[in-house]
């Protein structure tokens, strides 16, 4: 009898053009798939049952045949090859974002040859709106800086060890919810280090800060709850055969009690041996360079 094929990744990245499609295509090919960009829908299932190695197919409104049916259609074809493990990526950013990049790079939207840019993101948005649904990740690159963007690929798909890869995410509320939350955890209600002017400048990665938010007569009592909760869930993720959760706690500006929060998670379910990355959404709008102190884009593996 001939043994099953080794166990292969087949991911399809789609999503908004402008919104980071290519970005997160190159940084799986970096990683050693094979990539290959916009085929004709009616061969995904032959290139995926013909790959020798990891392969990320690039799917958007231009692929001859698109239909967000069609794509999810395909992906239903493919859970029924065994040795195949594929998932849906979703790359989105906001009008504002989308527009300011056109407008850098000059370049015309795929859906919009003869009209306004505007209109060629809102008829994108509607066509490829049940893939943004059903997706395995959906990454929100609005406010995202590409070595970030890249460190959570790497995160997501550059280990070949087994288990259930953990990312949790510090976020201001006043910017949106993260849209590829498992989670959602609130600080707000915890006393805010913003009101204090020797605190307000720092974040919650400093101790001062730490030591601030600590001192809320509920914040022992909350984390325990939560971390309790988390604990109780992840092994249950693992049991559904989940590989990836996210889980976020917001704050008014995702500077401080939010970032506390993460940091301290972080460091309590590395220690339980979990597979842990931490991005801090709000970085690069509260934290300074410092010598010696790698910080770019806030995003790492713990």
């Amino acid at each position: 009898m001939n043994a099953l094929p080794e166990t292969l990744h087949i991911v399809l990245v789609t999503g908004l053009s402008g919104a980071g499609k290519n970005s997160v295509l190159r940084a799986l090919e970096d990683l050693g798939f094979e990539t290959v960009d916009n085929p004709p829908l009616d061969t995904l299932e032959s290139l995926a049952t013909q790959a020798r190695r990891n392969l990320a197919i690039g799917v958007d409104a231009r692929s001859r045949g698109f239909s967000a049916n069609s794509v999810l259609e395909a992906i239903a074809k493919l859970r029924h090859h065994i040795w195949l493990e594929p998932s849906l990526v979703y790359t989105i950013a906001s009008d504002a974002a989308l527009l300011r990049r056109y407008s850098e790079t000059r370049r015309r939207h795929p859906l919009a040859q003869t009209g306004a840019i505007a209109d060629g993101i809102a008829l994108e948005r509607e066509l490829t709106a049940p893939l943004a649904r059903a997706a395995d990740w959906l990454v929100d690159t609005s406010a995202l800086p590409l070595p970030k963007l890249r460190n959570m690929v790497e995160l997501r798909y550059g280990s070949a060890s087994p288990g259930l890869v953990i990312s949790l995410v510090s976020f201001s509320y006043a910017n949106g919810l993260p849209p590829e939350a498992d989670l959602i955890f609130d600080a707000r209600f915890l006393r805010n280090p913003h009101y204090e002017p020797n605190l307000r400048p720092l974040s919650g990665l400093d101790a001062a800060v730490g030591n601030f938010v600590e001192q809320d007569a509920d914040f022992t009592e909350y984390f325990n709850k939560v971390l309790n909760l988390i604990e109780f869930l992840l092994p249950r993720f693992v049991q559904e055969g989940k590989k990836y959760a996210t889980i976020c706690v917001g704050c008014t500006g995702g500077q401080h009690r939010s970032v506390y929060m993460v940091e301290k998670l972080s460091i309590h379910l590395a220690q339980r041996g979990w597979r842990v990355g931490v991005t801090h959404r709000e970085a690069a709008k509260f934290l300074a360079p410092q010598p010696g102190i790698a910080r770019e884009g806030m995003s790492r593996p713990r």
